[in-house]
């Protein structure tokens, strides 16, 4: 799960809200004295001391959290099952036959193992978000832009954000106090219920939770109305994911394509395709994709406004298992984008809160739920999910 672990691996540097946590930072961060690994040896190698914090570490450090450490990562962020063929897979403590998910697998197998606070990480099209429901963690993916991405390496600019996940809402509030920038909290009038797109994985026990009984205490938290009905992202789910993969490939590879042409297989075959993928889409395709996104999120923002949210499932079911195949890998891949893609495609803050799961058993395995908003609303989502909190098991 570390690349580098210190006790602490880098003091606080101020005091303040965070007093006393200690955060796993994902290896794409800049840190004074240490070098940007990006989950990938060859990119280690070359890489410069960095001389200063990021702007994220820079103002949770400030704020009275230490580094413990530089935490794994899939190569370069683009991946979401968390197994890298160069470092192994981090252990989920949650599902330990299971992987973490990713890219912001180390953060998050340091938070469920107790060995950190909260993780710091990026979420591109669900890289906080995914690990977050399937090791059973509180995370957020922030409105687009809210956070400052200086000195944080980047994969696709139109989609990266800097985000967070954490075993407790509290503390994920907390961060969310220090990196988000002012503004004045939001409720919703009504909170909207999607229907899962797939269902759990065959062998894995259902929560005794879904998305519906999820919105269904947090409308009796928040006193607001529930709807419950059929309602997708945009009217066409599959174009819309056709769309955002063509423009997320096409920004990775200009960032990292030079780099990728010098360093033959350096990467993993899987990761190394997704990357040359992005050298196939020529300006019109990538233009025609922007278009449709951007309609997309003018239609979407036009039936929910400002005040309704969206629950659905975070992730298509449990994380895949570590023993799984490429088909099995790839298919679990694709279904939960299917879950993640439009909240990155349109820019939206994404909350994932943890479900009740039974502890019996040993095919257990977390599976999130999303509370999705407005841009803006990223402080409202995280008071809500202090307000859902975690009921004990009937």
């Amino acid at each position: 799960m570390w690349r580098e672990h210190g006790d602490p691996l880098l003091p606080p540097t101020g005091s303040g809200a965070l007093d006393g946590l200690r955060m796993a930072v994902k290896d794409l961060f800049a840190l004074g004295g240490h070098r940007v690994g990006a989950g990938n040896p060859t990119v280690l190698a070359g890489a410069p001391t960095e001389t200063a914090d990021a702007d994220a570490v820079r103002l949770l450090r400030a704020a009275g959290a230490a580094v413990a450490g530089i935490a794994r990562t899939d190569e370069l962020a683009f991946a979401l099952s968390g197994a890298n063929t160069h470092y192994g897979t981090p252990p989920n403590p949650a599902a330990p036959e299971r992987v973490s998910g990713g890219s912001t697998s180390g953060p998050a197998s340091a938070v469920a193992a107790g060995l950190a606070d909260f993780g710091l990480g990026t979420d591109t099209a669900g890289s906080v978000r995914v690990p977050a429901s399937v090791c059973g963690l509180y995370g957020l993916r922030p409105t687009h832009g809210a956070v400052s991405l200086g000195g944080v390496l980047g994969l696709a600019p139109s989609f990266d954000t800097v985000g967070w996940l954490a075993a407790d809402a509290g503390v994920l509030l907390a961060v969310g106090d220090v990196l988000l920038p002012p503004g004045l909290p939001a409720r919703p009038a009504r909170l909207f219920v999607v229907a899962s797109p797939g269902t759990a994985e065959r062998g894995a026990t259902p929560a005794p939770e879904g998305p519906v009984e999820i919105a269904a205490r947090l409308a009796d938290a928040l006193d607001v109305r529930l709807v419950v009905g059929p309602m997708s992202e945009d009217p066409d789910a599959a174009a819309l994911f056709v769309a955002f993969r063509a423009v997320q490939a096409a920004e990775a590879w200009r960032l990292h394509g030079r780099w990728i042409t010098t360093h033959p297989a350096a990467l993993d075959a899987e990761v190394e395709a997704r990357f040359r993928f992005g050298a196939t889409i020529d300006g019109d395709a990538e233009r025609a994709a922007r278009r449709l996104i951007a309609e997309g999120r003018a239609r979407l923002l036009d039936r929910i406004g400002a005040d309704t949210w969206i629950v659905r499932p975070a992730t298509a079911g449990p994380a895949h298992l570590r023993s799984a195949g490429h088909a099995q890998r790839d298919t679990w891949r694709q279904a939960t984008l299917g879950c993640t893609v439009a909240a990155s495609a349109y820019g939206l803050p994404s909350c994932v809160v943890p479900t009740v799961s039974d502890p019996v058993g040993p095919h257990v395995a977390p599976v999130g739920v999303a509370i999705v908003g407005p841009p803006g609303a990223d402080r409202a989502l995280l008071g809500a999910a202090v307000a859902l909190g975690r009921p004990a098991l009937a």
